[in-house]
């Protein structure tokens, strides 16, 4: 386990994380990461660490892979709550969703760039593949 929660943390997480021999990075879910999944996949390239964060924005600026919740399809749900309030619900009786959909995002080129082979069988699995 690495922390780093502000961008001038993420240099110093990398570089522990490559001089610990980490064979991979797992980013969990924060606000933090998705402002600056471009750094973190630069960084995640730079130190040759195979990673995968929450959201389909990573692999599409270079990083590897991504499994996550589809955000358009949860800020549609919200406009679904915001309708429901704005016609008079309260929004404490309302019930708590979770998201629904989540989507797996494999970028090739970065595979190929950290030699890392993606079997057929994760491929296939992939919603969406960037060659």
């Amino acid at each position: 386990l690495v922390p780093a929660s502000t961008v001038e943390e993420f240099d110093a997480a990398f570089a522990a994380m490559s001089a610990e021999r980490a064979r991979a990075a797992l980013a969990l879910v924060s606000p933090s990461y998705y402002v600056h999944h471009a750094r973190l996949a630069e960084l995640a390239r730079h130190y040759r660490l195979p990673s995968m964060f929450g959201w389909r924005e990573y692999p599409k600026v270079g990083g590897l892979m991504s499994y996550g919740p589809n955000l358009n399809d949860m800020f549609r749900r919200c406009a679904v709550y915001v309708d429901k309030i704005l016609k008079g619900a309260k929004p404490a009786e309302l019930p708590v969703e979770q998201a629904s959909k989540y989507e797996f995002v494999i970028n090739l080129d970065a595979a190929r760039a950290l030699d890392v082979e993606i079997p057929p069988s994760i491929l296939i699995r992939a919603d969406e593949v960037i060659e």
